[in-house]
């Protein structure tokens, strides 16, 4: 059998608040054991499992690998306001007039990550 992913680990400067907004965004939990000031914190949620780990470099270039997030329960208009709220901020919009593309924000310490089309919206113009 081949490997399994784990968990995907993203270096930060601070674990556990950045952990506090993954686990809104995907509706998940952090470790039990994680509180804030430790050197790490582990999200855990249905999709995936993200680790945060303390790294002394700050982030200085694009991200060489990024999540890109398709919401479940509301729209990609509807998701991308919702993570605004939560202190995501706008990096790129890459909407179409036609209703596809996708949108680009960045997470409190800079990580890229794109917020797609739902499914029933991928549905209602024949690309899913």
């Amino acid at each position: 059998m081949a490997s399994l992913v784990r968990h995907v680990t993203i270096d930060c400067a601070d674990p556990y608040t950045l952990a506090v907004f993954w686990a809104e965004v995907l509706d998940g939990t952090i470790g039990k054991d994680d509180n804030p000031g430790d050197p790490e914190a582990l999200v855990e949620s249905a999709g995936a499992s993200l680790l945060f780990i303390r790294v002394p470099d700050g982030k200085s270039v694009k991200n060489r690998i990024h999540l890109d997030l398709q919401p479940q329960d509301r729209s990609r208009e509807e998701e991308v306001e919702r993570l605004l709220a939560l202190g995501a901020r706008m990096f790129d919009d890459r909407r179409t007039a036609d209703g596809r593309g996708w949108v680009v924000l960045s997470d409190p310490e800079g990580n890229e990550f794109c917020v797609e089309r739902s499914h029933a919206q991928r549905v209602a113009t024949g690309d899913a």
